[in-house]
């Protein structure tokens, strides 16, 4: 495949990174404005928030470095799909464990597309992206396996609250 070609899917897979992170902004930030019962999860999630507004700014410099723009339609277009998904778990008695596994599956999404953009850096010679993109990773696999490692406390917390007769509010 010649360079220019790698090039081209790059920085189609850098928009559509870009857009994906503002999607999981659109997601997390109606979760958060909701959660009443779970400080661990609102502390973790806040933090996740402040660093995909890091990784937005680090896809932004990457595509700069390449000369190119991010797409504003697709930045939209997953925004608003976020909001519809955040939205769709609010009337569940148990919003609290879907959006964790909604979560659980997008941060694996997301460390998917960075594995996969790391790889056409690397064949494309764009090295300038690799720590950006390596940073990126880290922060989504970090999230993932906080997921992972919480998700049994969480369903025993959420459990509880309910046997207690809370609402297990979010």
């Amino acid at each position: 495949m010649a360079e220019n070609e790698i090039r081209e899917i790059f920085v189609i897979g850098l928009r559509n990174a870009h857009a994906m992170e503002n999607q999981a902004l659109s997601i997390m930030k109606p979760q958060l404005k909701r959660i009443e019962n779970y400080p661990e999860v609102a502390e973790k999630l806040d933090r996740h928030i402040r660093e995909t507004d890091g990784q937005i700014v680090r896809l932004e410099e990457i595509l700069d470095g390449l000369n190119e723009d991010k797409s504003t339609l697709k930045d939209l277009a997953l925004s608003f799909t976020g909001s519809m998904a955040a939205l769709g778990h609010t009337a569940a008695g148990d919003e609290i464990l879907k959006n964790a596994f909604a979560n659980y599956a997008f941060e694996n999404f997301e460390a998917a597309a960075y594995k996969s953009l790391l790889t056409m850096a690397e064949a494309g010679g764009h090295g300038a992206a690799l720590s950006g993109l390596q940073a990126n990773l880290a922060e989504e696999q970090a999230m993932a396996e906080w997921i992972n490692d919480n998700l049994v406390a969480l369903t025993t917390k959420f459990l509880s609250l309910r046997q207690a007769g809370e609402t297990a509010k979010v």
